[in-house]
């Protein structure tokens, strides 16, 4: 029982760091997925570009 055990246990501690690294793959596909989902698109938040435009505003006069 106790050769199972550390045969067992050898093998999921060779197992951890591919383990890992494949649950930290999926969680940060998740999160992009999430995130993008809650962002809107940038077509959505730009407003749209005139068509004409006027004379150039003219800046203030300073003081001194």
């Amino acid at each position: 029982m106790s050769g199972a055990m550390l045969v067992g246990t050898l093998m999921l501690y060779t197992r951890i760091p591919a383990l890992t690294k494949y649950y930290m793959s999926e969680l940060t596909l998740e999160l992009t997925k999430v995130v993008t989902d809650m962002i809107p698109s940038v077509t959505d938040v730009m407003p749209e570009l005139p068509s004409a435009t006027g004379p150039a505003i003219e800046t203030p006069k300073l003081p001194f």
